[in-house]
């Protein structure tokens, strides 16, 4: 089945239900899968106070009825890793849970809920929070029992810091050095509390530079973003997607449509790195082969809606720009495009961070 956890996603679930429409309505079908997969990421769960990052529960709820009734498989973030990058198919739906930041509502709200069904989840830890005993923190002791009940704990650095932000006065090598060694004490936090912690790495703010993430590789990590889409066999996992959850994304029609997110074949674009002072970036993609309808493939810009697309190969080769300047800040390139079913939607997002 392309990972040895097969038997562990598969607890809790109702069985294998053949069934995919993108908004829950029409005529049943099967849809593609087997090199896809959909990574979720949350942060709080329950919490009023912070509405931009936190899911509410009867949201979490119906997220979680949706994949049992509709047969997803949820499995562990580190397998479905494994797979894209072997080349090994999965099994249709799969999907992985994500929580950044090790917030106690995961504990409190999350984990019993996840526990009831038996399903894996991952969650990406910023230790000096822990460490100092905050009290929207997870404990060390309440994540070794979620750790004995088979729970992935992973490297959100130590102190959450804007990692491509230089601090005054720092040379590029003193803060390459201090990014490193924030990484290295949080792994060692991990490993020192929890036993040793898979090498994974999610972005603090979901924010990179192509500096930031050849440190982060060159340290042997897979690392994470905050920008949506599935993830596949052509996933550079320097920066690899997951789609966030919030209160205003959370809502059950959205999810559905993220839940059946196909990877789009991205095999190079340039520029890589998303920071640039360039107010209109232009973005050039090539693509590996797929079945989906590229004469519909869309772009939508942060704030700007849809923008043109220019083919320089068809279904091969393309490039996107903004409409208009964009601010200083970060922003986004939504691509998708129907699959060849057109009950499913290849789903790539490019993130900006536009500097002075």
């Amino acid at each position: 089945m392309g990972f040895t956890g097969v038997r562990c996603v598969m607890r809790g679930l109702m069985g294998l239900v053949l069934v995919a429409m993108l908004t829950g309505a029409g005529a049943s079908t099967v849809y593609a899968g087997g090199d896809s997969a959909v990574i979720f990421m949350y942060h709080r769960f329950g919490d009023a106070r912070f509405p931009s990052t936190n899911i509410r529960m009867d949201q979490f709820k119906e997220h979680l009825a949706y994949l049992e009734e509709n047969g997803f498989q949820v499995a562990p973030l580190d397998e479905v890793v494994a797979s894209l990058k072997n080349g090994d198919e999965l099994p249709e739906k799969t999907v992985a849970l994500t929580m950044d930041d090790a917030y106690a509502s995961v504990y409190e709200h999350a984990w019993p809920l996840l526990k009831a069904k038996g399903w894996p989840f991952t969650v990406f830890v910023g230790t000096d929070g822990v460490d100092k005993g905050y009290k929207d923190y997870m404990t060390w002791d309440q994540m070794r029992e979620l750790r004995s009940e088979g729970v992935q704990f992973a490297n959100h650095t130590a102190s959450h810091p804007h990692m491509i932000d230089m601090a005054p006065e720092e040379t590029r090598a003193q803060w390459l050095s201090r990014l490193k060694g924030d990484v290295l004490k949080a792994q060692e936090r991990l490993d020192t509390e929890l036993g040793p912690c898979p090498r994974m790495l999610a972005y603090p703010y979901g924010e990179y530079n192509a500096k930031v993430a050849e440190l982060v590789a060159g340290m042997g990590y897979i690392a994470f973003g905050q920008h949506s889409g599935a993830a596949g066999a052509t996933t550079d996992f320097r920066a690899a997607p997951r789609f966030p959850m919030s209160e205003t994304y959370g809502t059950l029609p959205s999810f559905r449509t993220k839940s059946k997110a196909l990877a789009l074949p991205v095999v190079s674009m340039t520029p890589w790195d998303p920071e640039t002072a360039d107010r209109q970036p232009e973005l050039e993609v090539h693509l590996g082969p797929s079945d989906a309808l590229w004469g519909e493939l869309s772009c939508y810009v942060s704030g700007q809606g849809r923008v043109d697309i220019e083919w320089v190969v068809p279904g091969k080769q393309f490039k996107v720009r903004a409409k208009e300047p964009l601010s200083v800040g970060r922003h986004k390139y939504n691509l998708t495009v129907p699959a060849k079913n057109r009950r499913a939607y290849h789903w790539f997002s490019r993130q900006w961070i536009v500097r002075e």
